[in-house]
This record gives structure tokens, C-alpha cells and sequence, in this order.
């Protein structure tokens, strides 16, 4: 249970970053943390060697990871645990090595036992590289 922030944001941040720091799969991605705030979650990291496929282009399946992560990082920040019911991701352009990525998850619908969420993957030059919705079932588990 986390105690309570000062603002319901900083409690979504404390959530975001506690969880962040127990995920070693984000860790692995080196996904580090832009902004949080509740129904938000932006997430960077930088493309290394080992995220490409055999045409030297991200890896789809890194770009749906680090999306996914903010999906589930924007969901928990209402402090109840969510789990995905479904994901979806259009692949618009790619990622190349030592590009930073952005990932950019919002809360569009929030209900009492689900909760869905439209991301943005893009790269620092702005270039839109892929678009995600994910929804989720929140269950009644408090953070």
C-alpha cells in the first residue's frame, strides 16, 4: 500500500516510479519516466543493438513492450490494480538504432471495472512511429 502523496498526481508519480523500480523487463528496455499523472504515463529509452530485428529496424515486439508498459503504468495510476484485457498497436514507421523513443499513454475512458487508453510511439524528431490502445479491467485491489 503506498501512503498518501500531497496531490492525487504525486500519488500517481510515486505509484508510477515504485512500480517502474520493480519491473526488470522496463529495466532491461531502459525505460525511464518523462511525466505522471493520473490516467498519464510517458516513458522514454533509446534504441540499443540488441532491440533490432534482421533488417536493423526496432523490433516490433520492443516498441509493444515499452507501450504496454506505459499502458499499465498509466492504468495503475488511480491506485487500484488493473490487468489488460486487450492491446493493439499499428506499426506506422520505424525505430533505428540510437533513436529516443517516446511513449505517450492517456486515459480515455475511465469506468468503475474498465478503463481504456490510446499511446503514441514517437521518436525525437516527432516522427509518429506506431499508435496502441489498450484496455483494462480494474479490479478491487488497491494499490
Amino acid at each position: 500500500m503506498f501512503a498518501p502523496a500531497a496531490s492525487p498526481d504525486g500519488y500517481a508519480q510515486a505509484i508510477a516510479t515504485r512500480l517502474l523500480t520493480r519491473d526488470p523487463f522496463g529495466q532491461w528496455l531502459g525505460l525511464e519516466l518523462s511525466e505522471v499523472r493520473l490516467g498519464h504515463c510517458s516513458l522514454y529509452f533509446r534504441v540499443r543493438p540488441d532491440m533490432l530485428n534482421g533488417f536493423g529496424a526496432l523490433h516490433g515486439g520492443v516498441a509493444f513492450a515499452a507501450a504496454e508498459s506505459a499502458f499499465a503504468l498509466a492504468c495503475h495510476t488511480h491506485g487500484r490494480q488493473s490487468v489488460s484485457l486487450t492491446a493493439t498497436m499499428d506499426y506506422l514507421e520505424t525505430g533505428r538504432l540510437g533513436d529516443i523513443l517516446l511513449v505517450d499513454a492517456r486515459e480515455e475512458i475511465l469506468k468503475e471495472k474498465v478503463s481504456t487508453y490510446l499511446l503514441r510511439l514517437t521518436n525525437q524528431h516527432g516522427t509518429l512511429l506506431a499508435l496502441f490502445k489498450g484496455t483494462a479491467y480494474r479490479t478491487r485491489h488497491e494499490l
